[in-house]
């Protein structure tokens, strides 16, 4: 019998479960971290593309222009947690 061969009495199931239990075991106390790692990344990235909106010189504002449709769906939520209760922008206003 090789290694590849499946072993009577244990359903393919089994490892499947024992991964996702492993997986949800180690992953489980660090959840919060990496949910607050990435909304600080996602905050950083709103801050670089609406900068030169915001007066913020950016040597990058060619390339974070075209980036600007896309992060307007996200901006009320941003400048919210950024604790600015109106839209520092004239040209969005979303609230």
């Amino acid at each position: 019998m090789t290694m590849t061969d499946k072993r009577p009495g244990r359903p393919d199931g089994f490892f499947r479960r024992l991964e996702q239990g492993l997986r949800e075991f180690y992953v489980a106390p660090y959840r919060q971290s990496f949910a607050r790692a990435q909304r600080d990344e996602d905050d950083l990235f709103m801050l670089m593309v609406f900068s030169e909106s915001l007066g913020v010189p950016n040597p990058a504002a060619f390339y974070t222009l075209e980036l600007l449709p896309v992060a307007y769906d996200r901006f009320h939520d941003w400048h919210r947690r950024m604790g600015m209760e109106r839209s520092p922008l004239d040209h969005i206003s979303c609230c």
